[in-house]
């Protein structure tokens, strides 16, 4: 069974040679081995998957040079933007019933469901032109820095194409293989998304009623606190305290920080365990404190820059939604 639907799933439209090569022939070697060893794959038939798909130099560009890298007075107006926050009210409204129950369901406010789509693809008009299977092989093989984490990804879409019945050269994703209308990596899909419209399929892709319950579900997974605040602004002298992170783990209390002079603009309890981070602004610093359910949003991606993003757009959208101002 397994043969039949590789082999009948193994046509990829070839790019130019300018734009991409093969994969790493003694690389696929070893992966298939390591398939065939500990999934069942029949190496034949993997080995002509893997031989068709591209190596794609923009791949490789792409990651060298995430918006990650930026300073948040550049990142942010990337994704807190008037266009953003009209979508994310128009995507409520179109899905207010899924969010509603997903909320109930994990906890998780609709905006913080809402926001993630958006900043990860517009609420689904940008979910990525490349071939999965091209940018999870390219990096898998060719981009030493995380080549075993890609190789791990590249290993949990096989199993997830099997496992859905999908064909594997058909899904498109993202540079780095992020999946669907809320980007979800190979493992996350297997391990997090759910089929929340009812109709017997995890379609992140298609369906954006599974796609919110999958986000839900995800935060709910890493930690989410239901009713906890995720964020507040710290008052400017916080930088002197020196307590700033460089990390998002959450290594303090509230009551530690206030300890060293460090204020939340917002009521938190003093036992909550809480991190004060710095964001550039063009003429000086801007500080913030998160707690776990901003953790839990870093659990999505790892860049405070990110989740702080995240928060903010939530909050425009919440307040557009009701009508209110900033």
């Amino acid at each position: 069974m397994i043969t039949r639907i590789l082999r009948a799933l193994c046509l990829a439209l070839p790019l130019s040679a300018s734009q991409a090569a093969g994969l790493n022939p003694a690389e696929i070697d070893g992966f298939v081995a390591e398939m065939a060893k500990e999934h069942a794959f029949e190496p034949v038939a993997l080995r002509d998957l893997l031989g068709k798909a591209n190596r794609l130099d923009s791949v490789l560009a792409a990651i060298s040079k995430p918006a990650e890298y930026k300073p948040w007075h550049v990142y942010r107006p990337i994704f807190i933007t008037d266009q953003r926050i009209e979508g994310g009210t128009r995507f409520w409204a179109s899905h207010a019933d899924a969010l509603a129950a997903a909320s109930l369901q994990t906890g998780v406010p609709p905006e913080i469901i809402v926001s993630i789509i958006g900043v990860e693809t517009a609420y689904g008009h940008h979910a990525g032109n490349y071939k999965v299977l091209d940018a999870l092989g390219t990096l898998a093989f060719h981009y030493p820095p995380r080549a075993p984490f890609f190789r791990g990804e590249l290993r949990n879409f096989l199993l997830l194409a099997r496992e859905e019945g999908v064909d594997p050269t058909a899904l498109k994703g993202s540079y780095a293989g992020a999946m669907g209308i809320p980007q979800f990596m190979p493992s996350s899909f297997r391990a997090y998304a759910v089929d929340f419209d009812g109709d017997g399929r995890r379609d992140i892709w298609g369906s954006p009623r599974d796609a919110i319950g999958s986000v839900a579900n995800y935060l709910k997974v890493h930690g989410w606190e239901a009713g906890k605040p995720i964020a507040y602004r710290a008052l400017e002298s916080a930088g002197n305290a020196g307590a700033v992170s460089q990390t998002v783990e959450l290594k303090q209390t509230m009551a530690e920080l206030a300890a060293l002079g460090v204020k939340p603009d917002g009521t938190v309890a003093p036992e909550s365990p809480a991190v004060l981070l710095a964001y550039e602004q063009r003429q000086a610093n801007e500080y913030w404190l998160g707690f776990q359910n901003f953790y839990a949003i870093t659990r999505y991606n790892r860049s405070p820059k990110y989740a702080l993003a995240v928060f903010q757009l939530a909050e425009e959208i919440r307040h557009a939604r009701v009508g209110g101002t900033r």
